[in-house]
């Protein structure tokens, strides 16, 4: 998505945000947003089974270089959404990208420069900021 793009999204948010304006009200939306993103994954998993989930603890070589860390280590996924899944995610993931909007025009934060700084930060550090 592009930048124009993004300031586009982030007005319209505002432009729509009528209801709940209060910090409060934006924060606790939020919250909610992310909690039925999560309810839709696991409804994948428990209720479709278009996905499934195998996880167990990753073992760490230590003579692994940073770029065979990507082939070694699983995501514990297995399986793809299904069509229906898949709309119902993206419907809640889009609920969760409008609060952050909204938080951020409530903050007066700039979805762009978020993304911007977030990317320079990736690029300085590399796979070593999730340490």
């Amino acid at each position: 998505m592009s930048e124009d793009n993004l300031h586009s999204f982030q007005e319209q948010v505002a432009d729509l945000l009528l209801r709940h304006r209060s910090f409060l009200d934006v924060t606790s939306k939020l919250q909610e947003a992310n909690a039925r993103v999560v309810r839709a994954l696991m409804k994948a998993v428990t209720e479709c089974g278009c996905i499934e989930v195998n996880a167990c603890r990753q073992a760490f070589p230590e003579d692994l270089t940073t770029s065979d860390w990507k082939r070694h280590f699983q995501t514990h996924l297995s399986g793809k959404l299904c069509d229906h899944c898949l709309d119902v995610v993206k419907h809640e993931m889009g609920k969760h990208l409008f609060y952050v909007a909204a938080l951020c025009n409530l903050l007066h934060i700039s979805i762009p420069e978020v993304l911007k700084q977030e990317s320079d930060h990736l690029s300085t550090l590399g796979v070593f900021h999730l340490r």
